[in-house]
């Protein structure tokens, strides 16, 4: 027994076709959406590359373009198939192919659903990325001097000020490394050497940020030096004082910037794929009803639509008879080939 059998007359029939050639061009356009996300998403981690070491993964944004360009070329050609069942003489060409053009759209519809999935994913991957690349970033922040290092200050300056953020994971951080270049330290002074002196890797550390750790927001003058220092700073306690830094740390706002981009093109890529289910579901109402017709020379009969032949478990069976039997088929080959090899 068919599932979800229709009944169509000539009528219902060019409905269907119109209906159905509309959805695919809509599905065009969606396919050009998905491709655009993935372009912009390309681009946005292009643009921060160097505050991931280079190493940030290009797989999904490629992966989305690509799905894309073939959702974009797939609904063109079923659009077209559409628009020719209207005319009897030019379906005829498209018969002999349409079963295997099915098959494909429901293997498109799988890799849509498996885009979706890796959409969510990969937030995991891309959280250690960012760990990693800020840490070594902020390392870099004093190389002004050094050829293929001398813009990181000024990228991961306007990095805070944009996602105001400080820091890897907050603002003290920048309390564990040397931020200042040693071209603008006097090693004369007594508190430098003292500073690098007690520092077991010659390091000049202190409690302080970037300037563009500061939150413009606050009443109060930044303090971002001595931030641990009480009475440097009058009518301050660092420990009750509202602090006039950026207390959230980058890793994690621009890890809620890409996490975000990604959950919505997942999102999407879901509504995307039940576009295209529904135009394969309504192509193969075509089909069916197109090669049931109860007198194929008048084109007025009425005829039936199913989206299978059979039942889900009957079809199952069928699909596992087939595996079966192509299996069995390649091991009488292999052993035919084995042993003519041993009578030569």
């Amino acid at each position: 027994m068919a599932l979800m059998k229709v009944k169509f007359d000539l009528k219902k029939r060019v409905k269907l076709a119109q209906t159905v050639w509309f959805m695919y061009w809509f599905a065009v356009m969606a396919g050009v959406l998905v491709f655009s996300m993935g372009l912009f998403f390309k681009i946005e981690l292009r643009k921060r590359s160097e505050l991931m070491d280079n190493n940030e993964s290009h797989f999904l944004p490629n992966l989305l373009i690509f799905m894309g360009l073939l959702a974009c070329g797939i609904n063109a050609l079923g659009g077209k198939i559409c628009y020719d069942s209207l005319d009897p003489a030019k379906f005829a060409k498209w018969k002999p192919m349409l079963k295997s053009f099915l098959v494909l759209c429901v293997g498109f519809n799988c890799l849509l659903v498996l885009t979706a999935l890796l959409c969510f994913l990969m937030r995991i991957p891309m959280q250690f990325t960012l760990a990693e690349g800020l840490r070594n970033s902020m390392k870099f922040y004093k190389d002004t001097d050094t050829p293929g290092r001398c813009y990181m200050k000024r990228t991961l300056d306007l990095m805070q000020m944009e996602f105001r953020c400080c820091g890897n994971d907050n603002y003290r951080d920048w309390f564990e490394i040397q931020w200042v270049s040693n071209r603008y330290l006097d090693f004369s002074a007594k508190e430098v050497k003292d500073r690098i002196g007690s520092n077991v890797d010659g390091q000049y550390l202190m409690d302080g940020v970037p300037f563009s750790c500061c939150n413009p927001s606050s009443p109060r003058p930044c303090i971002q030096l001595q931030m641990t220092n009480n009475t440097a700073h009058y009518s301050y306690d660092h420990y009750t004082e509202e602090l006039n830094v950026w207390k959230r740390g980058c890793r994690d706002a621009m890890l809620s910037y890409y996490g975000g981009m990604m959950n919505t093109i997942g999102a999407l890529v879901l509504l995307v794929t039940i576009l295209e289910v529904a135009v394969t579901v309504g192509l193969q109402y075509v089909d069916s009803s197109l090669s049931t017709l109860a007198n194929p020379d008048d084109p007025e009969s009425e005829s039936e639509g199913w989206i299978l032949e059979k039942t889900m478990k009957e079809t199952f069976t069928d699909i596992m008879d087939k595996m079966k039997a192509m299996g069995k088929g390649s091991k009488v080959e292999e052993g035919d080939e084995a042993a003519v090899a041993t009578v030569s």
